[in-house]
């Protein structure tokens, strides 16, 4: 009777956290699974290598994320948002979609990747064809040249993508960012996989060559020699060729190659359930029926007579004894060779399983000193990385010094100019501010006195260039001696102290006369005056009476000219605003003065008088005074010829053009 058929298992393999999509797919095809890692990720115990590179993105022109794990734990370090016109590449699928967790995707972001062949054929996500795919992203292997590149990885691993880059002429950078170490599995974990390997069907999914390896040695350190052997004969699941290089040579000699991708993997196993599954073709076996029927048949019919035997020939009896003898001496060979058959046999086999043993142990000891060499190479490797970026680093800062140090050059030249280099540019500068000074002020006095201190900075040099300057500068000195000067100040003055008398100036309608007073003492010497003559008292005071009386009278009435009828209609408050128009323009006329704009001067000071002689009373003695100061401020010049300082200038650029 045939029993039930027994669950196919799969054995992932991968980092623990990592097959969850895998294994779904797996149980959902009615796959037993098993996870049992054989590479754990573990963090970096110093990441300051990391951190500089990601400090420096913008001096790159390539990222390259090796692995999810790689894009994982890098990006989980970096603390900005992923540069936009930086491209990303990475080798595979699983490698995208980790991108893509991260936020950084197409077509925000430039992702370069293998893609799958138009043909329909198997694609092929590894460091080839992602050369491939860089070399197209960037016009060619030749665009390479000069151009950095930072790859992002494990702590070791295949240089080959490296090297391809640098044979193109980029400069490449590796950086870590996680380690790869060797996990314990539970101890749950080796009694299903003892289960396994003791006759259930399973099949192992290897994802790197490190993790065959890995495999091979936990192998040595938890199964038996039988178990170690059912191992090497168990169906194996791999994704790359490269893969299935690796374990055949490590002894492993049932290798699917499923191709990258979880897909791929999951009907690679589901076609070795179903193979699993089908029912072994059993032997023919002989039938128990047949033989008793055959028994039956011979009994039922009726016994037979014996048929004698004929008659032997007579043989003497010599002819006997020597036909025996020899018969015992053929049996005895036969044992005898029979014998060291075995024997031989038996030792054979004991050499056989020494030199087994001695193989075994051999490729122990091949294997821990080639895990011993590939350690001490990757720290080399790690070494000579860091070597390089140190040498990079101290590159940089070598240029920066010979910048330095040709600046520093410059500059000592400079300094070692001779004396009257120095004296001349002095010279020049101090001529440059007092020309600049003449044409925006026209101030004559300041020139002056630029031009006497640039010649007494000569009068210490006895070249003849030297002199020469002297002389042009003598003749400036000279011109603006002979130069007429207007005395602005003289005019500002006067223009403040009639600014200062604008608000006291009476308007046109607002003259008052002042009111007739009684004076007692003039009213006492009429009455005196009046006594002497002998004149009554009562005419006196009558005639005062009258007087004030008519005096009274006439200030009740005044009668004026004004020319302009609209002065008498401006208020007071009207009045405020007359004064303050007034006051501005006597402002501008100043400003026009000493910026020696005539014509705005003259302009402003006309507008001031007219409204003075407009709005205020012509017989106040202040309103004379301001009229009169505007008067002597419009009779003033300033169109006045200022000397240029030309010579002395051409003196000093011939001097320096000849230096």
């Amino acid at each position: 009777m045939t029993g039930a058929p027994r669950t196919f298992t799969a054995v992932l393999t991968r980092p623990d956290g990592q097959s969850a999509t895998l294994a779904a797919q797996l149980a959902a095809a009615g796959i037993d699974v098993l996870d049992f890692p054989l590479i754990d990720i573990a963090p970096l115990a110093d990441d300051a290598p990391l951190a500089d590179a990601f400090a420096r993105l913008d001096a790159y022109a390539l990222v390259v994320f090796v692995s999810p794990n790689a894009i994982d734990h890098a990006l989980a370090r970096l603390g900005a948002i992923w540069p936009h016109p930086l491209p990303i590449g990475v080798v595979g699928p699983g490698s995208v979609a980790a991108l893509a967790r991260h936020g950084i995707a197409a077509p925000a972001h430039r992702v370069i990747a293998p893609r799958e062949p138009g043909d329909g054929s198997e694609p092929h996500y590894d460091s080839e064809n992602l050369f491939a795919e860089i070399e197209r992203a960037f016009g060619g292997a030749a665009d390479l040249a000069g151009k950095r590149v930072l790859i992002v990885r494990g702590d070791g691993g295949r240089e080959w993508l490296a090297e391809r880059l640098r044979d193109a002429g980029a400069e490449v950078e590796l950086v870590a960012a996680y380690r790869r170490v060797t996990p314990e599995p539970s101890i749950g974990a080796w009694e299903r996989v003892h289960a396994l390997l003791s006759g259930a069907p399973h099949a192992w999914l290897v994802t790197s060559s490190e993790g065959v390896r890995n495999l091979q040695e936990l192998a040595h350190e938890h199964l038996n020699e039988a178990e170690i052997d059912a191992l090497k004969h168990a169906q194996f699941v791999a994704p790359h060729p490269r893969i299935v290089e690796t374990a055949r040579a490590l002894g492993f000699d049932r290798i699917t190659l499923s191709g990258a991708g979880d897909e791929r993997i999951a009907r690679a196993f589901r076609t070795l359930a179903d193979q699993a599954d089908q029912p072994a073709i059993a032997a023919p076996m002989p039938s128990r029926m047949t033989d008793t029927n055959d028994t039956k048949d011979v009994s039922s019919k009726p016994a037979a007579a014996p048929v004698p035997p004929p008659n032997q020939p007579f043989t003497p009896f010599e002819t006997k004894a020597r036909r025996s003898g020899s018969n015992a001496a053929l049996w005895f060979v036969i044992v005898v060779i029979a014998a060291a058959a075995g024997v031989g046999g038996y030792a054979l086999n004991r050499k056989v399983d020494r030199l087994d043993q001695h193989a075994l142990e051999r490729q122990k000891a091949l294997d821990a000193q080639t895990a011993e060499i590939r350690t001490k190479t990757e720290q080399a490797l790690s070494s000579v990385h860091q070597a390089d970026a140190q040498l990079s680093q101290l590159e940089g800062k070598l240029a920066d010094a010979q910048t330095a140090q040709a600046a520093l050059q410059q500059q000592y030249q400079d300094l070692s100019r001779n004396r009257d280099a120095w004296m001349i540019e002095e010279v020049g500068q101090m001529l440059s501010s007092a020309s600049q000074q003449l044409l925006l002020t026209g101030n004559t006095q300041l020139a002056l006195i630029a031009l006497q201190n640039a010649d007494s900075r000569l009068a210490a040099s006895q070249s003849a260039q030297a002199v020469v300057v002297r002389k042009a500068v003598a003749q400036d000195i000279e011109r603006l001696k002979a130069a007429p000067s207007a005395d602005l100040t003289g005019l500002a003055i006067k223009l403040d102290d009639a600014i200062a008398k604008v608000d006291a100036l009476p308007l046109s309608g607002e003259t008052l006369t002042p009111h007739a007073q009684t004076n007692p003492d003039v009213a006492a010497s009429a009455e005196q005056a009046a006594a002497a003559a002998g004149e009554p008292r009562w005419k006196a005071w009558w005639r005062g009476f009258s007087a004030g009386i008519g005096a009274q009278l006439k200030s009740l009435v005044e009668v004026r000219r004004i020319d302009h009828a609209d002065a008498m209609l401006a208020s007071p408050e009207q009045g405020y605003f007359v004064r303050e128009n007034v006051k501005l323009r006597l402002l501008s006329a100043r400003l026009s003065l000493l910026s020696r704009n005539d014509s705005a001067m003259k302009s402003d000071l006309h507008a001031a008088q007219a409204a003075v002689a407009h709005y205020f009373d012509g017989a106040s003695k202040d309103t004379q005074i301001v009229q009169d100061l505007l008067k002597q401020v419009d009779a003033a010049s300033l169109t006045v010829a200022v000397p240029n300082l030309n010579a002395s200038l051409n003196a000093v650029q011939q001097f320096k053009s000849r230096g």
